[in-house]
C-alpha cells in the first residue's frame, strides 16, 4: 500500500524535486552558455519531440461517473468541459485521451507543444486556488505531491471536484495512472486503448535494445547550477526503472544510496562509479554543459567524466511515466547504445 508516513515524506520529496525542475523548464536565462559548451565526445541531446500523440477518434465522455481518489475520498465528476490537470504528467495524459481540448490551464511543468499557450496556475509549481477557480473548471486533477493544502482545500469548498492520482515512481505506474485519469473522464475503454499502446510501445524499444554483455551504469544527477544544487539520485529517485529498462545499472541505487537524492560529493560519485550520466537538458545547460558538468567535484574522475559520456533528456518528460515513456526510452537507449547500433 502507499498509504502512511513513510510513502508520504517520499512523494513529497518527489514533490520538491518537480518543483525544482519545473523552475527549471521555465528559466530563460539558465542554459545561455550552454549551447556552446557542448562536446561531440560521446554526448548526445535527447531528439524527442515535445509533441503528444493523442489516441484517433478518442470517445466522448460518459458522465456522470464516481471513482476512487488516491485522498481515500470518492469523487463524482459531472462534467468534464473545463479540465485543470495540475502536473505535466497528468496533463499529458488527458491529451494523449483525445480531449486536450477541453483543457483550460496548465501547471508549469506542462512544455509540451499542444499546452505551451494554456495559462499557467502555479507559482512555481505551488498551486494558485485564485487562479485556478477564476476558470470555473469542472474537474481539477491533482497528484499526492500538489500543494500546498490550504489552496487544494480552497479549491474542493468551493464545489469542484479534485482527483487526486498517486504519483510515477515506475513503469509499472504508467497503465493504473492513465486508467485512473480515463475513468474519471468517462472514457474507461479509451484508458485501456491508450495503456495497451503505451505498453506495446515501451516493450518494442525493450525489445530493440542492441545486444551487449555489460550493463553501464548510470548516475542519475539533478543539477541546479543557478542555485548551487548538485544531487545523485539513489533509490526512489525516479530513475530506477527507466535505467533497468534500458538494460543499465542505476549506479546510485546499487552504491547503496538510500534517500532518493543525496549531495554529490566525491566520495559518493567514486563509489557509484557511473560510466555514464544521466541528466535532464535545463539542468546540464544550467551548470554551462559538458564542460561545467565535468568541472563539479568528483565527476571528472569518473569513467562517465573521463569519456564525457552523457544522455540528457528533456526535462517535461523524463520522469512523467505516462504516454511518452517509450520515446523516453528509446533516448536513453539511442545514447547509451548508439555505438553498438
Amino acid at each position: 500500500m502507499r498509504d502512511g508516513t513513510a510513502h508520504r515524506r517520499r512523494t513529497r520529496t518527489a514533490g520538491a524535486l518537480l518543483s525544482a525542475l519545473a523552475l527549471l523548464t521555465a528559466a530563460t536565462g539558465c542554459g545561455g552558455s550552454a549551447e556552446n559548451a557542448e562536446s561531440p565526445d560521446k554526448t548526445s541531446v535527447s531528439a524527442t519531440a515535445d509533441r503528444v500523440e493523442p489516441l484517433a477518434d478518442p470517445a466522448k465522455p460518459q458522465l456522470p461517473v464516481t471513482v476512487g481518489s488516491s485522498d481515500g475520498k470518492k469523487v463524482t465528476v459531472r462534467a468534464a468541459e473545463r479540465i485543470v490537470p495540475l502536473s505535466g504528467s497528468l496533463s499529458e495524459i488527458v491529451f494523449t485521451l483525445g480531449l486536450g481540448d477541453r483543457v483550460v490551464a496548465r501547471d508549469i511543468t506542462a512544455t509540451f507543444a499542444q499546452a505551451e499557450k494554456l495559462p499557467v496556475v502555479t507559482r512555481n509549481h505551488d498551486v494558485s486556488a485564485e487562479s485556478v477557480l477564476s476558470l470555473k473548471p469542472d474537474l481539477v486533477l491533482a497528484e499526492t505531491t500538489t500543494g500546498p493544502d490550504e489552496a487544494m482545500e480552497q479549491i474542493r469548498d468551493a464545489g469542484v471536484p479534485v482527483l487526486v492520482v498517486d504519483p510515477a515512481l515506475g513503469l509499472d505506474d504508467v497503465g493504473p495512472r492513465i486508467q485512473a485519469v480515463a475513468d474519471a473522464l468517462g472514457v474507461p475503454a479509451d484508458g485501456k486503448r491508450l495503456t495497451q499502446r503505451s505498453e506495446d510501445r515501451i516493450a518494442a524499444v525493450r525489445k530493440a535494445i542492441p545486444a551487449h554483455e555489460e550493463h553501464p551504469r548510470v548516475a542519475f544527477l539533478y543539477l541546479r547550477g543557478s542555485a548551487s544544487v548538485y544531487l545523485i539520485g539513489g533509490r526512489g529517485s525516479g530513475a530506477t526503472s527507466l535505467l533497468e529498462a534500458a538494460g543499465a545499472v542505476d549506479a546510485g541505487a546499487e552504491s547503496g544510496l538510500e534517500k532518493d537524492f543525496t549531495t554529490i560529493t566525491t566520495e559518493a560519485l567514486a563509489q557509484a562509479a557511473p560510466d555514464a550520466i544521466l541528466v535532464m537538458t535545463k539542468g546540464l545547460e544550467s551548470v554551462g554543459g559538458i564542460d561545467g558538468l565535468v568541472k563539479i567535484p568528483g565527476v571528472a574522475q569518473t569513467p562517465a567524466g573521463m569519456e564525457r559520456r552523457v544522455v540528457s533528456i528533456e526535462d517535461g518528460v523524463l520522469l512523467n511515466y505516462g504516454p511518452r515513456t517509450d520515446e523516453v526510452l528509446k533516448s536513453i537507449v539511442d545514447q547509451l547504445y548508439g555505438d553498438a547500433k
